[in-house]
């Protein structure tokens, strides 16, 4: 496997066996979609910018679950300007939309005079131990190098290395190449073992404050669980330069049959 997707056409693309899902290995894990999403958004609007905005924020909507087969991607521009712009990218399986994503794209402007954010500094990953999650099965969660600390269940700090490109043969951005690992977090620290329940996650919305830089994504990621089957898990991204941004995931939680608390 030398990449998750592979390029066939200008909006068709197959999805490789490196994309094998954690909750069903015959369908895909979702961060991979995420990351050619934004990644088509960013190409899109490239062509029609002379100077590209910068992508502040993603909402990515899941509508179904997705085979590991030939898929297709349409882009759209929902508010056109020259200074602030919101795209849309759908994929589709067979003629089914399966996820969306939409980006709002802004103009950059020196803030570095006020710049700073208050979130909690990453721990060094430096002796922090290589965690090959050993309670999820497919192929997607084993291609990057991940390093994790668990204070207790439902809450981490991990690194993690990409190790395959998103699309074989193709350069992509740091932003969209990071989008591409970040649904990660919802397994990173589950607060219950995930043959007692599921947990998938309907969606993911970024908010970022600039683009990454590096090889390696921090996550400071914390699991919540309510008491009527919903859950949320919020993180912040960090690189070795500092926070990056925030992402947040709504769960829907279920306690599976013969299991605790079923």
């Amino acid at each position: 496997m030398t990449a998750y997707f592979e390029r066939l056409g200008e909006t068709t693309f197959r999805a490789t066996g490196a994309t094998e899902g954690a909750w069903n290995v015959e369908e895909q894990h979702i961060a991979p979609t995420f990351g050619l999403l934004a990644h088509l958004m960013q190409l899109e609007h490239a062509s029609r910018h002379e100077h590209p905005l910068t992508l502040a924020k993603v909402t990515y909507d899941i509508l179904g679950v997705i085979p590991i087969d030939v898929v297709e991607v349409t882009v759209r521009v929902l508010r056109p300007g020259r200074t602030i712009e919101l795209m849309e990218a759908m994929l589709s399986h067979d003629g089914r939309p399966a996820a969306v994503g939409r980006a709002w794209f802004l103009n950059a402007h020196d803030t570095a005079d006020v710049a700073g954010a208050a979130f909690p500094a990453m721990p060094a990953r430096d002796g922090m131990p290589k965690w090959d999650a050993p309670d999820w099965p497919g192929a997607f969660v084993r291609t990057p190098d991940i390093r994790r600390v668990e204070d207790f269940p439902g809450r981490a700090h991990a690194w993690v290395r990409p190790l395959l490109p998103l699309i074989e043969g193709e350069q992509v951005g740091p932003t969209a190449r990071m989008l591409g690992y970040v649904d990660l977090a919802n397994g990173l620290t589950p607060r219950v073992v995930p043959g007692d329940a599921a947990f998938p996650n309907l969606d993911l919305s970024a908010h970022l404050l600039r683009e990454p830089v590096g090889e390696w994504i921090g996550f400071d990621t914390t699991m919540s669980i309510g008491p009527g089957g919903l859950g949320i898990t919020h993180t912040v991204l960090h690189d070795d330069e500092g926070p990056v941004g925030t992402s947040v995931q709504e769960l829907t939680v279920r306690p599976l049959p013969g299991r605790s608390g079923s």
